[in-house]
């Protein structure tokens, strides 16, 4: 690796043509992200204090120690481009503790700060890295439980990336957004029917809500428990794939029922969801990246690895890149 090699994420990575139809795919939690950004945005036509008690909600992190995040040798971050790592965190409560919690969305968000386009690499939460702490293998969504530094010094080390900055959403946040704007209309078939379920019931537990079952395939408008419950189903046919099929459904949804929100409703809204975000990125970066938020367009999408190799070496399934599929025997 060169000295002084200057890093953007889609550096040396082709995708293969037959993906190109991602280009057009909106994500979740970027969605999220870039809505609360809109939403500082406008309360900074107020008052400073307004804006600043809005922002206070939000969990800063002053635990990650930035000069100790790992970087290899050589790799910097491009001129005029901030790297953010977007966690989706499956904490499975409505506090921002992430001990032993899941980072089930995983997104290296690229904003080029000169022309306002964003770029967006998904890794998938199954993928098979080299953990920075242990040196062990491991699926990527597992790190999160050692915190946000431990996944950021995971991938950086495995990507050839220098991140240093991150948001974390819980999952359940979900629930508020579809709620907020009255809900999603979607069609499940009889499988996802009988699948979803459990993850109805789970999610009543952690947030305290009692939406109904569903007993048959069909078209429904799913509530934000229903909605999220809906979004985490993962074994039926297609399997992670789908799942985020899932996701980015019921996101476009309701992304495009809040467009249509009152800033009224929205600050509503974001009093419930910026308790349940997690950063290390200061006010400041908050601020400047607010102003120019309504400038944002999502340029890019891209999923990694783009070729998988799916096994199970310990009854446990795991997806990795073809190449390190046909090596992987001999350093694990």
């Amino acid at each position: 690796m060169s000295e002084g090699r200057r890093y953007r994420y889609d550096d040396d990575i082709e995708e293969p043509k037959k993906k190109k139809k991602t280009k057009k795919k909106r994500h979740i939690f970027l969605k999220i992200f870039i809505t609360l950004l809109m939403i500082i945005a406008m309360l900074a036509g107020t008052t400073a204090g307004f804006m600043y008690s809005m922002l206070d909600q939000i969990e800063f992190d002053n635990q990650v120690d930035k000069t100790q995040i790992e970087v290899n040798e050589g790799v910097e971050e491009a001129k005029g481009t901030l790297n953010i790592l977007l966690f989706g965190v499956d904490s499975r409560n409505q506090t921002n503790s992430y001990d032993d919690a899941l980072s089930d969305v995983i997104m290296v968000v690229s904003i080029n700060q000169d022309t306002k386009k964003v770029k967006i690499a998904s890794i998938y939460r199954d993928t098979y890295l080299q953990r920075s702490d242990t040196k062990s293998f491991d699926k990527i969504t597992h790190n999160f439980k050692k915190g946000p530094q431990a996944s950021m010094n995971t991938i950086n080390s495995n990507l050839d990336l220098s991140i240093k900055d991150y948001v974390a959403i819980n999952f359940n946040v979900v629930v508020d957004v579809v709620d907020a704007v009255g809900g999603v209309t979607l069609e499940l078939t009889n499988e996802e029917a009988k699948e979803i379920n459990p993850y109805i019931d789970e999610v009543n537990r952690t947030t305290g809500h009692k939406s109904k079952r569903i007993t048959k395939g069909g078209t429904y408008t799913l509530d934000g428990v229903q909605a999220t419950a809906y979004a985490r189903i993962r074994y039926t046919a297609g399997g992670d794939w789908t799942r985020t099929e899932r996701q980015r459904k019921v996101l476009n949804l309701a992304f495009e029922k809040a467009k249509t929100m009152s800033i009224g409703d929205l600050k509503k809204l974001a009093d419930k969801v910026l308790k349940q975000v997690s950063t290390n990125v200061s006010w400041t970066q908050i601020i400047a990246l607010a102003a120019s938020a309504g400038s944002y367009e999502i340029e890019e999408t891209k999923g990694w690895p783009f070729e998988v190799a799916s096994y199970q070496p310990d009854k446990v399934w795991y997806r990795s890149t073809k190449k390190f599929r046909k090596t992987s025997a001999r350093v694990t």
